[in-house]
């Protein structure tokens, strides 16, 4: 299975942990990424995560985003199609990046994984979606416990 992670998501291990979900959500992300280094997933990037990362304006976290994001064995490049669909996904109102995204995702993944409440609850309103898009803490209980967890 190809993951998308969007920045957001790559970036809850360095949010503040002393709320009780953002660190459960901080887990399931390192959890993920673990076992795409096991090679049990395959995490997928792309040219805009990659952008994204490079205007992070703390360096070190910076750094740390690009060791991360070097686990993906995929970087889908944008292309006329995915700034196309990028743009019919902003007439829906999601945000630029959000929407690149997702076109991105699309393209090139089985799911984009996001902590970011309001560009899930957006894109999961877009009737023709090609992907699933879910929260990282939630989509891995589906996965190791099914939908009923």
């Amino acid at each position: 299975m190809k993951i998308y992670m969007d920045c957001c998501c790559l970036n809850r291990p360095f949010d503040d942990q002393t709320n009780p979900i953002i660190h459960l959500e901080a887990e399931a992300i390192k959890i993920i990424l673990s076992l795409c280094e096991q090679g049990v997933f395959t995490l997928v990037s792309s040219e805009v995560l990659k952008f994204e990362i490079e205007k992070t304006p703390d360096i070190l976290k910076k750094e740390k985003l690009k060791i991360l994001e070097q686990l993906a064995q995929e970087v889908i490049k944008i292309n006329d199609e995915i700034e196309t669909r990028a743009e019919y996904f902003e007439s829906s109102g999601i945000q630029s990046f959000d929407a690149l995204h997702l076109a991105c995702a699309e393209w090139g993944a089985d799911i984009l994984l996001t902590v970011d409440k309001a560009f899930l609850k957006k894109a999961n309103k877009i009737r023709d979606l090609k992907i699933e898009i879910k929260n990282p803490l939630e989509w891995l209980k589906e996965v190791y416990y099914g939908e009923d967890s």
